[in-house]
């Protein structure tokens, strides 16, 4: 399945770059691409997508605090 989310606050590309290295370390991802400028993340998965978020927030959290996936 793919599915793109909204990132709010993204405020550094350096980030955005470490962010989407991290999700495509997550089990159950196929591909991962965070648009720094779109301010946009798509993912393609073959997994449960709830738990899939959450993994996602928590990474998101940890590397660029401020920022929201919506």
């Amino acid at each position: 399945m793919k599915k793109s989310y909204k990132l709010e606050n993204l405020d550094c590309a350096n980030c955005a770059a470490k962010i989407e290295d991290a999700i495509k370390k997550i089990d159950g991802i196929k591909s991962a691409s965070v648009s720094f400028f779109a301010q946009k993340i798509e993912i393609e998965f073959d997994r449960d997508e709830t738990t899939l978020v959450a993994e996602i927030k928590k990474i998101i959290s940890k590397i660029e605090p401020d920022c929201e996936l919506l």
